[in-house]
């Protein structure tokens, strides 16, 4: 039975206890509901303010009786609120420490700067793959909504330095710039630039002109949400039906067509193998759309003849367990 139960049981089972005492004062010496009620009270918090009117013996029993049995599992219930507060807060703080912890030991993760409406999407989607996430948020609201995702946070400013050090930026793999205004996005990826020259840093733009300024600041790599979902919008009129195929390999709402890049690493026994003989169309059931070779060349519908070495990496069309299956060949 959890704590919470317990304090319940408890409660209602106090509530009982002083229904019973005080119906027993009313009826046996015939007082007040207000003197009854205090005198039970009284009794059960052992506080000796002494009787509220002479009692006869049948009375003086009865206090004896409720002492004995009352007074116990009172200081028992009070005993258990007091008991689930301080392991609420114990287990908090505990909590709290095994995330730092696990926060300190974390390398080539990313860092999501702000959980408002963009960073809870892009949260959903990062996550179902095994990628390691830290967000800096200082909204209450969003930190108990992070809880409740159990996605590791720190509470702070993202645009402080001991904040990001504490993310762990130096040993990051790439940072998110999403916070909530073009300015704060500036400074974050100065800053973030500073403390570590090689990350890898996405920004988001409100607009087109601030593009720019992000890209100036340090950024990789700028997206503009709106200016994306412009451009979505348009392509669903103009092209429906490659929409239509783009969202199904890019929502995960189907299993039967997804699409993955999926790199080839240097032990693969399909390294250095053509397409046509490495079995993928017959043994995985996949289509190869495209190719990005190592020195970042794009190969679109290599031919049969293809050859996929180390180092390049497959973009293929299929259902997702079989795209598992040959990344699970590829990287091994």
């Amino acid at each position: 039975m959890d704590s919470g139960r317990k304090i319940l049981i408890s409660i209602l089972l106090t509530i009982l206890i002083l229904f019973i005492g005080t119906s027993g004062y009313m009826a046996i010496e015939g007082w007040e509901l207000l003197d009854a009620v205090y005198m039970t009270v009284t009794t059960l918090a052992t506080v000796g303010y002494g009787e509220v009117h002479e009692m006869n013996k049948i009375g003086k029993i009865y206090t004896i009786a409720l002492i004995i049995f009352g007074v116990g599992f009172f200081l028992y219930v009070i005993g258990l609120v007091v008991q689930f507060m301080v392991e609420g807060r114990v287990m908090t703080i505990l909590g709290r420490k095994r995330l730092d912890t696990k926060i300190k030991h974390l390398t080539g993760h990313y860092i999501v700067c702000g959980y408002g409406r963009i960073g809870r999407v892009l949260c959903k989607n990062l996550k179902r793959k095994p990628i390691e996430l830290i967000v800096i948020e200082n909204s209450p609201e969003s930190i108990s909504e992070m809880d409740e995702e159990r996605i590791f946070y720190i509470s702070g400013d993202a645009t402080d330095e001991d904040t990001l050090i504490k993310a762990g930026i130096k040993q990051a793999k790439g940072l998110i710039a999403v916070l909530g205004t073009d300015a704060d996005n500036v400074f974050l990826i100065l800053t973030a630039r500073q403390l570590n020259p090689d990350l890898f840093i996405i920004a988001r733009a409100s607009t087109q002109r601030t593009k720019a300024k992000l890209k100036a600041a340090g950024a990789d790599y700028v997206e503009s949400p709106y200016e994306m979902g412009a451009v979505s919008m348009a392509q669903r009129i103009i092209r429906p039906t490659v929409t239509s195929f783009l969202d199904l390999a890019f929502t995960y709402k189907r299993k039967d067509i997804q699409m993955e890049e999926i790199p080839i690493s240097y032990s693969s026994s399909l390294s250095n193998v053509t397409l046509k003989d490495s079995g993928i169309r017959q043994n995985y059931n996949l289509i190869i759309i495209a190719i990005k070779k190592s020195d970042g060349h794009m190969l679109f519908n290599p031919s049969f003849e293809t050859v996929i070495s180390s180092g390049d990496t497959v973009i293929a069309v299929g259902e997702e367990q079989n795209l598992q299956r040959l990344e699970k060949v590829l990287n091994a």
